[in-house]
């Protein structure tokens, strides 16, 4: 998946992210839709960096997929505005 944030830049998930990275990203795009506040997305985030993929660990949280997580943030807020 290409993800292309605020800036422009782009992250190929594909070749920039670990597939531990990539696993929790999928729960997190999926939390974005439904989460009911930033701090039930940050808490779920924290929650699947500890587990980890498949229960397999802590997964460290490199600074592309901390950007990305950011522009879900961003979009998880605007959401929850036009929701108001």
């Amino acid at each position: 998946m290409i993800i292309t944030i605020d800036s422009g830049k782009t992250i190929d998930t594909a070749k920039d992210l670990t597939s531990e990275e990539r696993h929790i990203l999928q729960k997190l795009y999926a939390w974005k839709a439904v989460a009911d506040s930033l701090t039930q997305f940050r808490k779920i985030k924290e929650r699947a960096m500890k587990m980890g993929w498949n229960n397999s660990g802590p997964v460290r949280e490199s600074r592309l997929l901390k950007i990305v997580i950011q522009h879900l943030e961003k979009e998880l807020i605007l959401r929850l505005k036009k929701e108001k």
